[in-house]
């Protein structure tokens, strides 16, 4: 056996440095690889003749993409995390670039923009876990904050860009291509997480597997070690995991017609005005990246499950605000509350569903992350459905604030279902 010599090539250790590149990555991933094309979608319209359903379907698939990515990431073995951080997320700057091509059918389209959901999807979840990981205890909430603001600040610099290169009178593909150039650092970041070990390898004579060996491998074999892990995580807990997991598909399906439409609804509704919708997907960013520390200290004092259920109330009360005033405060003000919510809905939820039972925190996490994703798949079909010949999308936010509401009382439920089971044990 030889060990190959290692290469002294410096490791980020510190702490702020982790969470900051972690910040970055979901800017990257999540703010360009999925909310840029919300920032850019009025140009991709016009300058494409898209149908409104058309932008639907490319939304969805991207959507899709993104379940599919949650998939993935749930059977990635915690020793591969780093290597497979750094394919997917490659793979999110390439799928950014190359929406600068010319002329592209809308099938390359719409698979372009499905591997960027699956990256997306991939790279959220293992840079979640890589980050998380490597922070101490004592500074765990602060700089686990700091990470995930990374989507606000992804969805800032997605509306700063469009405006600023649309004022310089650059379309869609260049916005695309300056993302995808301005991301490129972060492969070399991600580098300096690489585990300690990586530049050290071992070479052993191992006998080359037999056919029976390989054949034990089985996709069968796969799906009944994973079916029993899922029973382990499940047993006990499933009226709780299920009531969960179905308020946060509704959570997914209730936000999404904003995320995806907003801009183009102020562009509709407020034409006078330039540039109006990445001015109001610019607030959506900022409340974004204020809103993990505000609710993380409401819960602190109420709870998780109540912030959630005043989160979730409070989201669907922004999706009717533009119906009730049909200029520019309804617009803002779903713009604002959009920021506020989604983020915190989402970390809310999977720190609940997490310790539901801790031991399986990782597969309840994927589960909760495939709902949420299932949930923003049929959202944008919806909308466009309803919306018609006319493009009118209060029927969709009008659907998006009775699912928030269904979702309301499925929190409701779980929350009922909680304290009877406190009581049982304490009873017992």
């Amino acid at each position: 056996m030889t060990t190959a010599p290692k290469r002294h090539v410096a490791l980020i250790t510190n702490e702020v440095a982790i969470a900051g590149i972690g910040l970055y990555c979901l800017a990257v991933v999540m703010g360009y690889g999925r909310f840029l094309f919300t920032a850019t979608l009025p140009d991709i319209m016009t300058e494409l003749s898209l149908s409104t359903a058309i932008a639907g379907w490319m939304a969805s698939i991207n959507y899709i993409g993104y379940f599919i990515g949650a998939l993935i990431a749930m059977f990635v073995p915690q020793r591969l995390t780093w290597q497979m951080l750094m394919f997917w997320t490659m793979v999110s700057i390439v799928t950014t670039m190359m929406l600068v091509v010319p002329d592209m059918s809308l099938y390359t389209w719409y698979f372009i923009r499905l591997l960027a959901g699956i990256a997306s999807g991939v790279a959220m979840i293992l840079s979640s876990s890589l980050v998380i990981q490597r922070l101490s205890r004592e500074r765990l909430s602060v700089l686990s904050a700091l990470h995930y603001a990374g989507i606000g600040v992804g969805i800032s610099l997605s509306a700063l860009l469009t405006w600023w290169l649309l004022v310089l009178g650059y379309h869609f593909e260049v916005i695309w291509l300056v993302a995808g150039i301005s991301s490129l650092p972060l492969l070399w970041l991600l580098f300096g997480l690489r585990p300690a070990d990586i530049n050290t390898v071992v070479y052993e004579a191992k006998p080359k597997p037999s056919k029976e060996r390989l054949m034990s491998a089985s996709i069968g074999q796969v799906y009944s070690s994973f079916k029993r892990v899922l029973y382990r995580a499940l047993v006990g807990h499933t009226k709780a995991i299920g009531l969960l997991s179905a308020s946060y598909v509704l959570a997914g399906f209730g936000y999404i017609t904003s995320a995806t439409f907003l801009p183009v609804m102020a562009t509709q509704r407020l034409a006078t005005q330039s540039h109006v919708g990445l001015l109001i997907w610019l607030l959506v960013g900022i409340f974004a990246m204020l809103s993990n520390p505000l609710w993380g200290a409401l819960a602190k004092r109420v709870g998780e499950v109540n912030t959630l259920m005043g989160l979730t109330l409070l989201q669907a009360v922004g999706m009717l605000l533009p119906l009730w005033s049909e200029g520019a405060f309804g617009l803002y003000a779903n713009a604002v509350i959009l920021g506020l919510t989604f983020v915190g809905m989402v970390s809310m939820t999977l720190n609940i569903i997490k310790n539901i039972n801790p031991a399986y925190s990782n597969l309840l996490i994927g589960l909760a992350t495939l709902a949420y994703a299932l949930g923003q798949f049929v959202g944008p079909l919806v909308t466009v459905a309803l919306a018609g010949q006319d493009d009118n999308f209060n029927a969709g936010l009008l659907a998006a604030a009775s699912g928030l509401l269904v979702g309301l009382v499925l929190i409701i439920g779980f929350r009922y279902l909680q304290k009877q089971q406190l009581n049982e044990l304490t009873s017992g």
